[in-house]
């Protein structure tokens, strides 16, 4: 794997310490010493949902119909936001479970929103949630994939992958503490559920590329289950999603960063 490159935040801007090139990790690190690691994942085509759970049990209809999406390349942080960088872009911590390595939780919708435009401002890079569709290819392994219905597992290793119900005992878990997945995310499936910039639609049987979802809606897509979770909703299809300003103990989220241009 290349070297990654590190950009450090200083009092003057962002200094770029090592020129990134496209297929290269970024780590962005903070005038405080909070650092961002971000994965390159190479753009592909996928089949988003599930027909019959693959072997996962199905619990909702919002998984049907399957249908072909093509996603652009984009960088994703290897980890959620945990609560160190959450507060020291926005001053305070939400969370229930307190700790600087745990990720934040008591998030909305709107205030990850906040975060995002907030840290772009700070940095100079544009960071962003990611959609629906880059969440779930993201999940899957992009590229690398291996087929399996949670993030790098399939149901009898979820507990070396995922928190959820069966061994997280009533909390979320320090990020990065699992194995990730086949593209090195960690905590795909389980810990905190994730906030997609999408508002909830239904699928459509259609080919699609780079799908952002509906203008407006009642409710923004949650993905990838959480610590209290059965293990169906933590599998990579599975959808979720709640109001823009509710929040619970466990809705974080995990950025997404646009390549810088050429």
């Amino acid at each position: 794997m290349a070297a990654a490159a590190v950009w450090l935040l200083a009092a003057g801007g962002l200094c770029t310490a090592r020129h990134a090139a496209a297929q290269d990790s970024v780590v962005v690190v903070l005038a405080g010493g909070e650092r961002i690691d971000m994965v390159w994942v190479e753009g592909g085509t996928f089949t988003m949902g599930s027909n019959d759970g693959n072997g996962v049990e199905q619990h909702y209809e919002s998984t049907r119909p399957e249908h072909r999406v093509s996603v652009g390349g984009f960088y994703m942080a290897d980890s959620e936001v945990s609560q160190a960088l959450w507060q020291a872009v926005m001053g305070e911590n939400p969370s229930k479970f307190v700790g600087d390595s745990l990720p934040v939780e008591q998030v909305s919708w709107n205030e990850a929103q906040q975060f995002v435009t907030l840290l772009s401002q700070m940095t100079g890079l544009r960071f962003r949630l990611p959609t629906e569709a880059e969440w779930e290819y993201a999940a899957r392994g992009g590229v690398h994939s291996a087929g399996r219905p949670y993030a790098g597992c399939d149901r009898k290793m979820m507990g070396a992958y995922a928190w959820f119900c069966a061994n997280s005992d009533g909390h979320t878990h320090a990020v990065r503490r699992l194995r990730p997945n086949e593209l090195g995310l960690y905590d795909m499936s389980g810990n905190v559920a994730e906030w997609c910039s999408d508002w909830l639609s239904d699928y459509t049987a259609e080919p699609q590329a780079n799908p952002r979802g509906p203008r407006n809606g009642e409710s923004r897509i949650l993905r990838g289950g959480h610590y209290n979770s059965t293990s169906p909703a933590c599998a990579v299809f599975d959808r979720g999603w709640y109001v823009p300003d509710g929040k619970k103990e466990y809705y974080g989220l995990r950025l997404v960063m646009e390549r810088a241009a050429d």
